[in-house]
Parts: structure tokens; C-alpha cells; sequence
């Protein structure tokens, strides 16, 4: 852990381990918690568990709440919790022309959003506006709180464990070491993710998918993204901000995509693929918004535009299904109003492609605009901060 904050001095990065690791996720994700609890899903005894969650008291990490019953003796107990409010996190999420921005509790409760153009994509021009923008969010933290304990930053590319940007197709970048960079201009660890990791992350800690060991994010907006927890674990790799996904075949008879992809994923479910689509159907110019409200409206060509891009994620949630297995698949992004406008549509690509004697797939829908990708990064930033690694 660390209690650096922009413009003080730092102090060491302190990782936690083995037990004591444990205990912090435990009260993080379900506290306040009563020590007889803790201990008996960690399976330590009482004195082990004193003396292990001492150094978490004495940092901060931990705080002791107002005594209650122990449900388990009956007797009176100080459960475990953290102290939510005393540590701030900031994300931000980095696109083609802004950086949105957002400040976060411990839980990665939003207290205040900002954002910033980008007055052009230079890394350098990047820092600097990431880094006035940290600053104003840690300004509101107030003087007695701690400010910032650290940043996370996502964006779609691929990203190295050490927060080098391997290639950011949407800002140009090649061999860009971002993440060293606002860490030497803020002086508080930085980390850097791709965007749907970082999303994947916050959905495992705190979102729809909380302690559900195996799961999919499937995200579709600009691109088409794709994140996956297996055992607990996320599936982290420099090859996760490659697209993999972006050309799945779909359609046979879809659509060609910018590079030639008959009816794949990014012909068929990205944003300027169902406008374009729309626009060659309606014969003008038409946003992703009119399309899904003409189709409800049941305008037939706006509907048969909506229907095609739905059944074709209906079949990639069952090759998700089909190939990884998971409990869950949720459809994020700023597209996944497509899964809702098209819901029978969807429900038609899954079975099609899916045995039927197969356990059905949970399939949830959750809207994400550019303040949620941003608490993504900061999940990432908080996941370092009580883990003790940078991802």
C-alpha cells in the first residue's frame, strides 16, 4: 500500500500477502465483517487472525465500526471494516479526442466526474492533461483527506504489465511508456489497462458479477471488446487489447467490414457499422440512438437493421458460451441497448448455435458511458492499492 498523494512525499509501496492479502478482500467486497467470521472463512484461528490484521488497522486499511452482536457467540464484537471514504482513487479513460475522468471511495463509489479535451494525441499532451486532471480530483478531497492513493488509466490497446502502451490504435501510439510517465509526473503509482480489463475488473470486485468465480464481459461501441474471469482470476494478456474478437465470423452474408471480414464482428455490431447500415437502408444519415427508437417505433427498416446485428451477438454470446463456459455473459459497452431493443433476436443467434441440451446461458445487459469505463480504471488503481501488485 502507499499514502502518496500528488504533490507530497511518498512513502514505500508496502504489498500485502498471503493471509493478510485474504482479509483485506474479504472486508473490502463484504465487511463490515465480525473476526469469527473472517476467521472461519480463511480458516485461521483468532489469535492468527489479531495478529494478521493488526498492520492492516495500524495502516488505515482497516478500521474497527461500532460494536455489535457476533452472530455466531452472541457476544459483543467490533466487526471489520474499511474505511470507505478515507481513500480516494482516481480513473480515467482515454479516448481518440477526450480523457474522462472520475474520483472513488475505497469501493469505487463515484464522488465526482471531470473531463478534458485532448488538444491533440501526443503522449506527452496526454500526461499533461491526465495529470491537471488527477490534480483537480485530488483537490477535492479536501485538506484532510488523503487525496489519491492511485491512478488507474484504460484505453483500447495493448498494455504491458510495467504500463507500457504497446500500440493504442485510436491514439496512434507504438512503444509508448505512459504509465512510467504520469507515474514520474504525479508521484502516486499509476496503472495502465486495457479498457475492458479494467471494465472486467470492476464488474468482478463490485459490479453485476460480484463472487461469480467464472464469467464474460463482452463489450460492443466503437470496437469490440472482450474480457474474461476464470477461477477468480482475470485473463490478463497483451493480446486482450488486440480485438480478438473484432473479426469473429457471424454472418455469413453480412456486410464487409474496413478490412474485407465478410459479416464479422466489427460489420455487424460496432456503432458506425448498424449507422452506416441504417443510413444505406433509411437514405440519410442516421446515430445508433435513432436507429434502436425507430426500431421500437417498428419502423421495418430500422427493425431489420436492429434484428440482423442482434442475431448476429446472439451467435458470439453463444460462441462465448460454447468455447469458455461461463456462468454469465454480460453485454456492456455503448451499443449493449442493441441486446435490449433486440432481445428475441438475440435469444434466435443463441439457440441456433448452441446445443440445446447445454445448461442456459445468464445473460445480462448493463449500459456503460465513458464515467463507467473510467471506474474501471479506478477498480484497477483500488485492486493495487490492496493487493499490492500493479495488475
Amino acid at each position: 500500500m502507499t499514502t502518496t498523494t500528488p504533490g507530497r512525499p511518498a512513502t514505500a509501496w508496502t504489498p500485502l500477502t498471503g493471509p493478510a492479502h485474504s482479509i483485506a478482500l474479504e472486508v473490502l467486497l463484504d465487511g463490515p465483517l465480525p473476526r469469527s467470521e473472517l476467521a472461519r472463512r480463511l480458516d485461521l484461528s483468532p489469535g492468527s487472525l489479531t495478529r494478521l490484521s493488526r498492520p492492516l488497522l495500524d495502516s488505515g486499511l482497516l478500521v474497527e465500526t461500532p460494536g455489535a452482536l457476533d452472530p455466531t457467540s452472541g457476544r459483543p464484537t467490533r466487526p471489520l471494516d474499511v474505511e470507505e471514504d478515507g481513500h480516494h482513487f482516481a480513473g480515467v479513460k482515454l479516448t481518440a479526442d477526450t480523457a474522462y475522468a472520475v474520483l472513488t471511495t475505497l469501493r469505487a463509489r463515484v464522488v465526482a466526474e471531470l473531463e478534458a479535451p485532448l488538444p491533440d494525441r501526443s503522449p506527452a499532451t496526454c500526461v499533461a492533461v491526465v495529470g491537471d486532471l488527477v490534480r483537480s480530483l485530488a483537490d477535492l478531497t479536501g485538506p484532510r483527506r488523503p487525496g489519491v492513493r492511485a491512478v488507474g488509466v484504460g484505453l483500447g490497446g495493448r498494455v504491458a504489465p510495467d504500463g507500457e502502451v504497446l500500440s493504442a490504435r485510436y491514439l496512434g501510439w507504438e512503444s509508448v511508456p505512459f504509465g512510467p510517465s504520469l507515474e514520474a509526473e504525479l508521484g502516486v503509482p499509476v496503472v495502465v489497462d486495457n479498457d475492458v480489463l479494467s471494465l472486467t475488473r470492476a464488474e468482478q470486485w463490485f459490479g453485476t458479477a460480484r463472487r461469480c468465480d467464472r464469467f464474460a464481459v463482452l463489450a460492443i461501441g466503437t470496437g469490440v471488446g472482450y474480457g474474461l474471469v476464470v477461477h477468480d482470476e482475470v485473463v490478463d494478456h497483451p493480446d486482450a487489447g488486440v480485438g480478438l474478437l473484432g473479426h469473429f465470423p457471424l454472418d455469413p452474408t453480412g456486410p464487409l467490414c474496413p478490412e474485407g471480414h465478410t459479416g464479422c464482428a466489427e460489420a455487424m455490431l460496432t456503432r458506425e457499422a448498424v449507422e452506416v447500415r441504417a443510413g444505406l437502408a433509411l437514405r440519410r444519415p442516421v446515430g445508433f440512438t435513432e436507429v434502436l427508437d425507430l426500431a421500437v417505433a417498428g419502423q421495418p427498416l430500422a427493425r431489420r437493421v436492429v434484428d440482423d446485428s442482434a442475431r448476429a451477438l446472439g451467435v458470439l454470446v453463444a460462441a462465448i458460451g460454447n468455447l469458455t463456459m461461463p456462468r454469465t455473459v454480460l453485454v456492456s459497452g455503448e451499443n449493449a441497448g442493441l441486446a435490449e431493443v433486440g432481445r428475441e433476436a438475440v435469444r434466435a443467434g443463441i439457440r441456433a448455435h448452441r446445443n440445446p441440451r447445454a445448461s442456459e446461458l445468464d445473460v445480462a445487459v448493463q449500459h456503460t458511458g465513458f464515467p463507467e469505463w473510467a471506474r474501471g480504471a479506478a477498480v484497477t488503481a483500488i485492486r493495487t492499492f490492496v493487493l499490492g501488485h500493479r495488475r
